[in-house]
């Protein structure tokens, strides 16, 4: 599979992340199948959560692997310095890990949020704490929906963080305002090594009234051909690497379509996005 520089970290990360989202409510039986795809497959970077139901037990396990096979980035959801130390602890207690790659912070979604997390007393205070104090080497902040471009952009103007992790997708792009911000941010941060993660990437819409049969909050596509033609989209963007979907059925096409990544045309990602039919919006999404 393709690896790409991660910004300045210096990771040279493969353009699939292992997700660890989708196996959160696996058994460990199940959850040890999907990890050794994801080592088949020469993944090298992880991204996980303490939100991510069982995730965090269903990998502890193989930490002692992991940790020399897969750049490990982990997210904080709290807001204060001192709830982030609680969570770290946490975090390291459930996961059988005494430090990280990349610590992040999670779901920074608009100015109110970043207000709080930047301010005094705020979580940021206590992500620049464990850099200093070596228990991650890199920090970030992640995000999702409509305003987190532009969030993250005046995000990186406060603080020089290393990585940004915010959605990229051709359904998305079909939103003029969310393309132009998310293009402002992706050469902001190319041009100040700044690592991209984009994620969503096999969304197509929303759920609306119909029953879920995916783990993913958003409809996502099924068939190898359809996640082919997204993934390999999102790929042919400047960024550097995508965390998996949410969904395990859908973990091996994914792993599949990021190893027979082809580097698209301009004419044919414009083909794409201009011909991409949500079956039904997601507001939360910027997918109209």
């Amino acid at each position: 599979m393709e690896k790409r520089r991660l910004g300045r970290t210096g990771h040279s990360s493969t353009v699939i992340t292992f997700g660890a989202y989708s196996i959160g409510k696996l058994s460990q039986p199940e959850a040890d199948s999907a990890i050794q795809m994801c080592l088949d497959y020469g993944v090298n970077h992880i991204d996980i959560a303490p939100g991510y139901s069982e995730s965090m037990e269903r990998v502890a396990p193989w930490m002692p692997e992991l940790r020399s096979k897969m750049f490990l980035g982990c997210k904080t959801p709290m807001r204060t310095r001192d709830d982030v130390w609680s969570n770290v602890q946490d975090i390291m207690g459930r996961m059988k890990v005494d430090s990280f790659d990349l610590f992040q912070l999670h779901s920074v979604i608009d100015l109110e949020t970043l207000d709080l997390v930047t301010g005094k007393g705020g979580a940021l205070e206590a992500l620049v704490e464990m850099k200093e104090q070596g228990l991650t080497k890199w920090l970030g902040i992640t995000g999702h929906g409509p305003s987190s471009p532009a969030t993250h952009l005046e995000a990186l103007r406060r603080f020089d963080f290393d990585t940004v992790m915010f959605p990229v997708n051709a359904s998305m792009y079909r939103n003029p305002e969310y393309r132009k911000d998310s293009d402002t941010l992706i050469q902001f941060c190319n041009q100040n090594d700044v690592g991209i993660q984009t994620i969503k990437m096999i969304a197509r819409g929303g759920w609306a009234d119909k029953e879920k049969d995916c783990a993913t909050w958003y409809d996502p596509y099924r068939e190898q051909k359809e996640i082919d033609e997204a993934l390999w989209w999102q790929l042919s963007q400047k960024i550097d690497t995508a965390p998996s979907c949410g969904e395990f059925s859908l973990l091996e096409k994914v792993l599949d379509a990021g190893s027979r990544f082809q580097q698209l045309s301009t004419e044919a990602q414009e083909n794409i996005t201009s011909t991409r039919v949500s079956i039904d919006p997601e507001p939360k999404l910027a997918i109209i």
